[in-house]
């Protein structure tokens, strides 16, 4: 990386600045496959950040099922977005904690305006480099007593797991909510949240994994290849599916009369990945009790602020798997695309 730094604003785009290279290490996505052959490791040119965005040097970057699909182009239904033939976006990532080093001149003034030198974490796509350009209104402050592997694992996962549990779910404290795949990344942000507001947790998930779960607040555990949770007679008042194997039959009959299953992801083909299996759960929504919906993935200040302050406050703790420096970027693909995590996985940036 060069050690030329810059200052000075763009002609079309003014910028408060602080000094920052022209040039980058980043994970830059050349071809579809596995990270060793389609993936490099290398220099490339810092982004500037539009009217409405902000630069940020990224110091951790959260890893995602997600990022692995979109390395390898799945599913092929997904490939209009990634691009057809070869990668449309440049560099990989797109959950990033880091500190903040230049702004458009469009982002809000007042006390809620990022600066440089603010630590922020929120979603950055190319959030595997030094730096990454992102919508101001995708980033929310980190606090000081928030470590940075620990924010870096917050977007993704913890905000989908809000989602699932707080906003879609519509289960209530001292409700019933099973969630299957619970030691996973999503899992172990999804146990935990609906504990803090008070639900009645049953936790599906490996008898490796069970001791795990269980210390994040679980009533009930189960070993998924020990007893088939339909044969336990019991229902809840929501599913959080993040398993992704289980038929919408299945589902249904693990709810309430009128419970709410909330399919977040899916397991399946290279072709639809198991979306073949949410098309039929919103087809047959409309004509049962049962209420069946999907999570669609998306930004929200909110709700990451909401789980930044539990994790702040303790009452959740993001469960860390492994952390690898940018140069291992292969290692840590490898070890998201096994799908055997425990918890999150984070990058960490040098530099």
């Amino acid at each position: 990386m060069t050690a030329t730094a810059r200052t000075a604003t763009t002609e079309n785009t003014p910028q408060i600045t602080a000094s920052y290279p022209v040039t980058m290490t980043a994970a830059l996505h050349r071809s579809f496959g596995d990270a060793r052959s389609s993936v490099e490791i290398a220099s490339a040119p810092i982004p500037s950040p539009g009217p409405t965005q902000v630069l940020v040097k990224v110091e951790a970057a959260g890893i995602a099922i997600g990022d692995w699909l979109t390395m390898q182009g799945l599913p092929y239904i997904a490939r209009p977005a990634y691009g057809l033939a070869r990668p449309k976006l440049p560099v990989l990532g797109n959950e990033v904690a880091g500190t903040v080093v230049a702004v458009g001149d469009q982002v809000s003034s007042g006390a809620d305006a990022f600066v440089p030198g603010d630590r922020v974490l929120g979603f950055a796509q190319g959030a595997f480099a030094q730096y990454a350009v992102t919508e101001a209104a995708h980033l929310v402050r980190t606090p000081d007593a928030l470590g940075t592997v620990d924010a870096a694992a917050i977007p993704v996962s913890g905000l989908t797991a809000y989602r699932a549990v707080v906003e879609e779910s519509g289960a209530k404290a001292g409700e019933r909510v099973l969630v299957l795949g619970a030691s996973g990344a999503v899992g172990t942000f999804a146990v935990q949240i609906a504990k803090a507001h008070g639900m009645h947790v049953t936790a599906v998930a490996s008898a490796r994994n069970a001791d795990l779960v269980a210390r994040l607040g679980a009533d009930q555990v189960v070993d998924y290849a020990a007893q088939d949770i339909e044969d336990m007679g019991q229902s809840w008042d929501a599913v959080i599916d993040l398993a992704g194997n289980r038929p919408v039959r299945s589902l249904r009959r693990l709810l309430t009369a009128r419970g709410t299953a909330v399919i977040v992801g899916g397991n399946g083909g290279r072709v639809t990945m198991g979306f073949s299996r949410t098309i039929r759960a919103m087809l047959l929504n409309p004509f049962v009790k049962q209420r069946l919906t999907m999570l669609v993935a998306g930004s929200s200040q909110a709700g990451l602020a909401a789980v930044r302050d539990m994790v702040a406050s303790g009452a959740v703790i993001p469960v860390i798997d492994r952390t690898f420096p940018l140069s291992r970027f292969a290692d840590a693909m490898e070890h998201i695309g096994s799908r055997h995590t425990q918890g999150k996985s984070v990058i960490v940036v040098d530099g």
